[in-house]
């Protein structure tokens, strides 16, 4: 019997194991239910102003742990310390993955491998091509084996009477064999079609010089991988702005509300309501970013960045190297120029319709029965010529037909120079604008008087200003960074 304060349980002394046995049951089960279940740890929030009441909680508290790392950097700028510098020398939260600009092209350019390994083939097809092309210089061997058998005498029969000895006699002319077998090898060596296959080639060549100066999507991917990771720069540090208004606004209320009647109150909602509609669209605008960021990087959707502010260094480019570089070997005049090219090889190539196509034969054939009248082995050799007489005005108006093209294709050559030396100008202007905006942001960096400043957490203005600041040094390195990639593009250089 087991009893427990005033409730008695009355168990027969037979069933004590099996209830002892399913009572363990229970506590095993329990206690692996226990492991299963999830700690309830406290979500460590970012530290705030102390009189942020509940009405704000909901549009302006659910930080991410993006903002508890933009919180942490907040305290070090009011501790005196650039949030440059610290965002390099601060611990990874947990649940973000960090890396630099170098690091998230080089995994771009890794998840981007079938844009890159298309490009690739496509180069490889040209070259095969072109090497399909001058294969045809060499003598072409081929060969030939035949074997058959005809229920048939293959012949004409004769009968031939015979006056001496009387009767007649049967005799058959065999034309070819009732079972005959051929074995012949040709080599065939062209002549004057040579000149065609060394036009041929140079088309081809030309195909194959186009594609690859066409091959340059892993720029591309660079680019927009540049661009995603400057703008989640951008994005974080103007919801580092965000937070702070929307703090001050919060603040500026609740010192408000002591010192003003109640009904004035109703008056700063409206400022309220635009502070917490700022921060929203500013934390939206970091998740959008990092979401671009995490395609581009072939990273799950969800995955937290931690990018790393990287090292814009300034490159002096003239305008004359860059226009002489753009004319040598910018994709559009490479590809241009080979067009040129083409065409004037499919000029001559029409030209040469006027000229005998001769050839040089030679082999040998082994003749088992198959031609009874002729030897059972023999080789020869000779020329074969063909030569179009007469085809109507064909030939002519090809020449003429070619002949405008190339006309055509020197004009497009002379216009695509115009047009990209037009190109390299512009975007030499601009790249130089953005260096000087970019210094001009860094002086203003630097200028911020951070040593003479003591201010505390409770005073935010100085870490509002750098992060000001900052965000106008990433878009001004952004704009550098892009219009220095346009213009090597411009430049042909990869």
């Amino acid at each position: 019997m087991i009893a427990s304060r005033n409730l008695q349980v009355i168990i027969p002394s037979g069933c004590m194991p099996a209830c002892t046995v399913i009572l363990s049951c229970f506590l095993l089960c329990g206690a692996l239910m226990a492991q299963e279940l999830p700690t309830n740890a406290p979500v460590a929030l970012t530290p705030g102003p102390a009189n942020f009441d509940m009405r704000a909680k909901a549009p302006l508290a659910q930080y991410s742990g993006i903002e508890a790392g933009h919180a942490m950097q907040h305290d070090t700028v009011a501790a005196g310390a650039s949030p440059m510098v610290s965002a390099e020398k601060a611990p990874t939260p947990a649940g973000l993955r960090r890396l630099t600009l170098d690091e998230a092209q080089q995994q771009a350019a890794a998840a981007a491998n079938p844009m890159l390994h298309l490009a690739q083939l496509q180069v490889e097809a040209a070259r095969q091509h072109r090497l399909g092309a001058q294969s045809d210089y060499f003598p072409k061997l081929s060969s030939t084996l035949t074997n058959f058998h005809f229920n048939k005498f293959m012949g004409q029969e004769v009968t031939i009477e015979r006056p001496i000895a009387g009767g007649t006699v049967t005799a058959g002319l065999p034309l070819a064999g009732k079972d005959q077998t051929l074995v012949a090898v040709t080599a065939a060596q062209p002549v004057t079609p040579l000149f065609k296959l060394r036009e041929v080639v140079n088309i081809a060549r030309a195909d194959e010089r186009v594609a690859m100066a066409k091959a340059g999507m892993p720029v591309e991917t660079a680019s927009n991988v540049e661009k995603a990771y400057y703008g989640l720069l951008v994005a974080q540090r103007q919801l580092l702005v965000a937070r702070a208004n929307a703090d001050g606004v919060r603040s500026r209320q609740m010192l408000a509300s002591t010192a003003a009647a109640p009904g004035v109150l109703p008056s700063h909602e409206e400022d309220d309501l635009s502070a917490a509609k700022a921060l929203v669209i500013a934390r939206s605008k970091v998740d959008e970013s990092t979401a671009s960021l995490d395609l581009l990087l072939g990273y799950p959707v969800d995955t937290q960045l931690e990018v790393i502010p990287p090292i814009t260094e300034i490159e002096e480019i003239s305008l004359k190297e860059a226009a002489e570089k753009a004319m040598a070997a910018n994709p559009e005049v490479v590809e241009a120029e080979q067009t040129v090219a083409k065409a004037r090889a499919a000029s001559k190539l029409s030209k040469l319709d006027y000229v005998p196509d001769v050839v040089v034969m030679g082999g040998y054939a082994y003749n088992d029965n198959a031609i009874p009248l002729l030897p059972r082995d023999f080789s020869f050799i000779g020329i074969m010529g063909s030569y179009n007489l007469y085809d109507f005005g064909k030939r002519e108006h090809t020449v003429k037909e070619r002949n405008a093209q190339l006309s055509m294709a020197e004009t497009a050559l002379e216009l695509t120079k115009a047009k990209v030396a037009t190109a390299v100008k512009t975007s030499y202007f601009e790249m130089d604008r953005s260096r000087q905006l970019s210094e001009l942001a860094r002086r203003l960096s630097a200028a911020i008087p951070v040593e003479r400043v003591g201010y505390t957490k409770s005073d935010p203005d100085l870490a509002v200003s750098q992060a000001k600041v900052e965000a106008e040094i990433f878009q001004a390195d952004l704009d550098y960074r892009q219009a220095l990639a346009q213009l090597k593009t411009l430049m042909g250089e990869r």
